[in-house]
């Protein structure tokens, strides 16, 4: 499966082609003209029909019948009988004339009302095409608050289609309101803690450094500075995480197989201390985006993929390649303990790690595939993860092709 296809296109893919709203308005417009028009003309006929076999209607006898009248030597009877067939002849006449030619001109008109119908629903639901899009403009953002600014401003008659569009823009404006707040609110938050912590640091710093300090001193501020810096690299994994929830402003081209070779060369020390063997199969990937987030995208799969491996004699693979469709990937696979299939869609929340482990560790803060997911979202691409068979999981980022970025 194409990892750039969601579940729900998927679905809308296989769903089959429905009638528009705007065309069964119309089928419900020309049928009840023509179910209207079909009464009307069996009326019409029952009363013209009614007043042909009245004893003193029907119309009159011409000499253009089926044959001339007897002569005027003949038999009354005979006369009589021979006007009445006549009557009849001409009285059926006029009804088939009356429902052939009303039947020819009920279609006509129905057609012609069935024209106007089309015409008067797209004008009608003109308004309800803006909403829709306006949402899938708004749907369509790479991040979750992308164009939440955007308003439909329905101006128009106070009718049910209005009160559709301003209660819309109230949910829009709200959800602005609370996506911009919850940014707002992670990165002071992050700002604040970031100076006691830096702070608490130089302190430690001097108190270890100090010619009189004891081993035990020197030992406790080792253990201070070590957790210091992980709540630093926590802090700066939120600012991160909050800043790629914003539409990027500027992109550049970018090709990924020069990251990868940057990441593979930055990580080879951490990866030889660890035990960890990295292949590299560095192909041409042009893409457009921000380079440092790029960067920091494939650092926090190498990263993961060395520190949660099996140690000793493990590997690390990582690929970059140009796919068919528009599109190119960045692929890193690991040996690593066994993932169980249910729990691969947490690793991508926040603090989430396989098992039960909840607590920022020497192996990171828990944010590395959320950090990766953002900043793929960003860049208009998606991600995926699948457990290999052997241990260790496989993820793969999809991100638009442009041939641009290619070296």
């Amino acid at each position: 499966m194409n990892p750039a296809v969601t579940p729900r296109t998927a679905l809308t893919r296989r769903r089959p082609r429905r009638l528009t709203l705007r065309t069964r308005l119309t089928l419900i417009y020309g049928g009840l003209f023509l179910a209207a028009g079909v009464a009307l003309l069996g009326a019409t006929y029952a009363l013209f029909n009614q007043e042909l076999n009245r004893g003193d209607g029907g119309l009159s006898v011409h000499s253009e019948g089926e044959g001339p009248p007897p002569k005027d030597g003949g038999s009354a009877p005979l006369r009589s009988s021979w006007e009445e067939k006549e009557q009849i002849r001409l009285n059926d006449a006029a009804a088939t004339s009356l429902i052939t030619q009303g039947g020819i001109a009920l279609l006509v008109v129905s057609a012609a009302a069935g024209g106007l119908g089309w015409i008067i629903a797209g004008r009608v639901l003109a308004p309800l095409h803006r909403v829709t899009d306006t949402a899938h403009r708004i749907a369509a953002g790479p991040t979750a608050d992308h164009n939440l600014h955007e308003r439909i401003a329905l101006n128009g008659p106070d009718d049910e289609v209005k009160d559709l569009a301003d209660t819309f823009d109230t949910m829009l404006e709200r959800l602005d309101r609370s996506f911009d707040s919850q940014r707002r609110f992670v990165a002071n938050a992050s700002h604040e803690l970031r100076t006691p912590l830096t702070l608490s640091r130089a302190l430690v710093e001097m108190a270890v450094h100090r010619e009189t300090a004891s081993d035990d001193v020197q030992q406790l501020g080792a253990h201070l500075l070590e957790i210091s810096s992980r709540h630093e690299r926590l802090i700066t994994g939120l600012l991160l995480l909050a800043s790629t929830e914003n539409h990027l402003p500027e992109q550049t081209p970018v090709d990924l197989a020069d990251v990868v070779t940057h990441i593979v060369s930055q990580t080879s020390t951490e990866a030889r201390q660890a035990g960890i063997t990295v292949y590299e199969d560095a192909r041409k990937a042009g893409t457009t985006g921000d380079p440092l987030l790029l960067e920091r995208l494939i650092h926090n799969l190498v990263e993961n993929g060395i520190r949660h491996n099996t140690g000793e004699g493990g590997w690390v693979r990582v690929v970059s390649r140009t796919r068919d469709g528009g599109h190119v990937e960045v692929e890193v696979s690991n040996t690593g303990p066994e993932v169980p299939p249910y729990e691969v869609p947490l690793l991508f929340e926040p603090f989430r790690r396989l098992g039960t482990e909840r607590l920022v560790t020497a192996k990171g803060a828990g944010l590395g595939l959320s950090i990766v997911r953002a900043i793929a979202r960003a860049h208009n691409g998606s991600v995926t993860a699948r457990p290999n068979k052997t241990g260790g999981l496989t993820i793969t980022v999809t991100l638009p092709l442009n041939p641009e970025g290619e070296r």
